[in-house]
C-alpha cells in the first residue's frame, strides 16, 4: 500500500475543489507551517471532526542502540502527538462485511473435568 504525500493531497484537494494546484499546494503549505509552528510553542490545536494536535513532553530514561546494544540515554523530549476525533475513529473503524464475519476459536477453552484429571495425572 502506497503512502500518500503532500503532493497526493495537493492533488487530491485540487480535483474536488476545482481549484489550481497552485494555490491549493500555498493553502497546504501554510496550514502545515501554522501547525508546526503553533506546536513548537506547545499550544494545542483542534480541528473539529479530525482531531486535537498537541505535544507531551517525555521524561527522560534509558534506550538500547539496537545494533550495539549500549545503553544510551534519551533526555527529556518533547513529542508531537495527534489525538483523533471520536468522528474520524469511527470512520476508519467502519470495515464494510465486518457484519457477517465469525470469529472462529483456535483453541477452544479446556472444561474443568479435563484441567483437573490433567493437573492430576502429572
Amino acid at each position: 500500500m502506497k503512502n500518500v504525500t503532500k503532493h497526493d493531497l495537493v492533488l487530491e484537494a485540487a480535483r474536488s475543489s476545482g481549484k489550481n494546484q497552485l494555490e491549493v499546494k500555498t493553502v497546504v503549505e501554510e496550514l502545515l507551517t501554522v501547525v508546526a509552528s503553533q506546536l513548537s510553542k506547545h499550544k494545542t490545536i483542534e480541528i473539529r471532526g479530525f482531531g486535537t494536535f498537541y505535544t507531551k513532553v517525555r521524561k527522560p530514561r534509558p534506550a538500547r542502540n539496537p545494533r550495539t546494544g549500549e545503553v544510551c540515554p534519551l533526555g527529556r523530549r518533547v513529542v508531537p502527538l495527534l489525538k483523533y476525533s471520536a468522528d474520524l475513529k469511527h470512520s476508519i473503524g467502519d470495515m464494510p462485511g465486518l457484519e457477517n464475519f465469525q470469529v472462529r476459536e483456535h483453541n477452544p477453552p479446556l472444561e474443568n473435568k479435563e484441567i483437573s484429571s490433567s493437573l492430576t495425572e502429572g
